[in-house]
């Protein structure tokens, strides 16, 4: 007489839950991402240890390598700045004005846009920086 020897049970986790699981994850990190669009004018800003987190929509002056100033990665001149800084403010002068200068812009040239906004209305402004180490 032979005995046959019964295969015991595999057993397998459950798939379509851990399937649900996955995507339930996906979707949340999708949704919780923040997706920044920046413009496109490639400059390198100086690092600064503490960084205050964007709160409304501001106006920001990008003043490259060479101390070509752009609004909206629109070139303006420096003689007709302060018209369109004046312009895009207009009676908003709680709109944060925020610089983004090179980190290898002459420093004279970042002060003078600065006193070119705040004497087009802006109360309030920012020099923007990179997180740093």
């Amino acid at each position: 007489m032979r005995f046959r020897r019964k295969e015991r049970y595999r057993m397998q986790p459950p798939m379509t839950s851990l399937i649900d699981i996955v995507f339930l994850l996906l979707i949340y990190f999708l949704l919780t991402t923040n997706f920044i669009v920046e413009e496109g004018i490639n400059v390198k800003l100086p690092d600064a240890k503490a960084s205050a987190p964007r709160v409304k929509q501001e106006l920001t002056v990008v003043v490259d390598r060479g101390g070509v100033t752009y609004i909206a990665g629109r070139k303006i001149p420096d003689t007709a700045l302060f018209k369109e800084l004046k312009f895009l403010i207009g009676s908003d002068t709680d709109r944060l004005v925020v610089i983004k200068a090179d980190k290898k812009v002459i420093l004279n040239k970042a002060v003078r846009v600065m006193d070119i906004a705040k004497a087009a209305g802006a109360s309030r402004l920012s020099l923007a920086t990179e997180k740093g180490l």
